[in-house]
């Protein structure tokens, strides 16, 4: 067991700009700090944040370009929590609405609903002018084909062919075999696919903020685990587990197994444990013990997923925790880290974690 350090933020006279995100939210934390500066709304902050990731298409994990359900479809969740307000809006498994961090808001401010879902969520979008568009890239379209040709039956059969008229044996991994099933396709953009279809991915993108008159706001937003079971949702829109905000106590998130943080109801966990004492830092540490706790601290269980937390309390005073020290991808080891902007250019950060993988 191990922890990083991480900084506590010296307050001179109440609160100030801060905006954290998870690893992948460096360019959100800028554009809502942008925002906060000219006095924005923390709420209009961290949506705009996320819009960015939302209509990259080289952010699988969210928005356009995010890796698809098993039948290949790009399926959407997300929500957000007005601080100044106490309001919330929440949306799941909508498709074809780049941005659905602006759906959940739109929810959130239009109706007295909290959460719509699926068909309807789409139909209530394209009301309001939103426009329907395919969000599945040739990119993520490919990483799809590569899983879908991964499944094979104890005989080597996939669900595509029996392979009775294939010429060569199977190979463990993007080698001759993948290559001539995908003629002409990059190696390197080949090797990312086969990763994929291996590791599906579970990334996501939490962004909490905090003004200098002490409002609150967050967000989080994904395209949820790749090749999922249609109609899957995960933690992201579930307020209380994706994300919870209480301007007098703090905000927290969370990205990864959203299965894990739904029992655990991981952001509303974390504001509680922040509104009885504890550190940001703490109050992380003590929900990922409640996640181990939920196999018997098996690590050999444990290891087959990450879960990530974020919290920032209204102090200013902030952390971001995982469940491990980091993970490894395509022989590559990367410790896990979050995104802070407290006024300058945002940066990364450790996360603290409760176990260490070599």
């Amino acid at each position: 067991m191990g922890a990083a350090a991480v900084p506590a933020l010296a307050q001179t006279g109440g609160a100030k700009n801060i905006v954290i995100a998870s690893s992948n939210g460096e360019r959100a934390c800028a554009k809502a700090m942008e925002i906060l500066r000219t006095g924005g709304d923390t709420l209009d902050a961290v949506v705009a944040g996320v819009n960015i990731n939302e209509e990259d298409p080289a952010d699988d994990s969210v928005g356009y370009g995010g890796l698809p359900n098993e039948e290949g479809v790009v399926e959407l969740d997300a929500c957000v929590m007005h601080g100044p307000t106490r309001r919330a809006g929440s949306v799941a498994s909508i498709r074809g609405i780049k941005t659905p961090s602006k759906i959940a808001k739109l929810i959130m401010e239009q109706t007295d609903h909290i959460m719509l879902v699926g068909d309807n969520a789409l139909r209530f979008a394209k009301a309001f002018g939103f426009k329907e568009e395919n969000l599945l890239t040739e990119k993520s379209r490919l990483a799809w084909l590569v899983w879908k040709q991964s499944l094979r039956d104890p005989r080597g059969h996939n669900n595509w062919t029996d392979g009775l008229d294939a010429p060569h044996k199977q190979g463990a991994g993007p080698g001759a075999a993948l290559h001539e099933r995908f003629p002409g396709v990059d190696p390197e953009l080949l090797a990312y696919a086969w990763d994929r279809a291996i590791h599906p991915p579970t990334g996501t993108i939490n962004c909490l903020a905090l003004n200098t008159k002490g409002e609150m706001s967050g967000t989080t937003t994904t395209s949820g685990l790749a090749w999922k079971i249609p109609g899957r949702v995960g933690d992201s829109p579930i307020i209380g587990a994706g994300c919870y905000v209480d301007q007098e106590v703090g905000a927290a998130g969370s990205t990864g197994r959203g299965e894990e943080n739904i029992r655990v109801a991981g952001a509303h966990t974390i504001v509680e444990n922040m509104r009885h004492g504890m550190s940001p830092k703490d109050a992380v540490m003590d929900c990922l013990k409640r996640v181990s706790r939920n196999y018997d601290h098996d690590k050999k269980r444990l290891a087959q997923f990450d879960i990530n937390f974020y919290a920032l309390r209204k102090d200013g005073v902030y952390a971001g925790g995982s469940l491990w020290s980091g993970q490894m991808s395509r022989g590559k080891f990367s410790p896990r880290k979050f995104a802070v902007n407290d006024g300058g250019a945002s940066r990364l950060e450790n996360c603290v974690y409760l176990y260490e993988r070599s």
